[in-house]
């Protein structure tokens, strides 16, 4: 048996349609788009230039394809958006309230322990911890050795260590 001449697309949508829906619509539980893969069959037989000996095993030899297809793209699909997930939660730490205003109660603490230091040991501590002054242009600047500068951080840092209640 031929299949059905390409212009009787009326016959081939009444010998087929409800038979590829019912097809599809088993398999994939969305009847959009079960219609969608149906139209799909039917674009793919009538582009079907030769004639087909068996029809029937044809018709559903491009749908198990399409479902096939469809699986295919689900897959790389769902990969694609756990991959993109998991990129996006990369290196992000999940805040709480608690943590934020334990960490602004730490900043002010710091504050508080760095106004509490004398000036110029304040100065250099800023300037080596948060400046990121070697040990040796500190010195310069003050006119002193860099043992005393050494001795001045050294200070700050325990006195600071103290007063926050945590050496780090």
């Amino acid at each position: 048996m031929r299949a059905q001449p390409r212009n009787d697309i009326a016959e081939f949508d009444r010998r087929w349609r409800r038979v590829l829906m019912s097809f599809f619509s088993r398999r994939i539980g969305d009847r959009a788009e079960a219609e969608d893969l149906t139209q799909e069959v039917f674009e793919r037989m009538l582009r079907c230039e030769a004639g087909v000996d068996r029809p029937d095993a044809f018709v559903f030899q491009i749908a198990v394809n399409l479902l096939a297809d469809r699986h295919r793209r689900y897959r790389v699909r769902e990969r694609y958006r756990r991959f993109v997930e998991v990129e996006e939660r990369r290196d992000v730490e999940f805040v709480d309230p608690h943590t934020i205003a334990s960490g602004r109660q730490s900043v002010e603490q710091l504050i508080g322990a760095l106004e509490a230091l004398p000036e110029r040991t304040r100065t250099m501590f800023v300037l080596y911890k948060f400046e990121q002054l070697s040990q040796d242009t500190i010195a310069e600047r003050y006119g002193i050795s860099k043992s005393a500068v050494k001795q001045q951080i050294a200070k700050a840092m325990a006195l600071l260590a103290s007063r926050m209640g945590d050496v780090k």
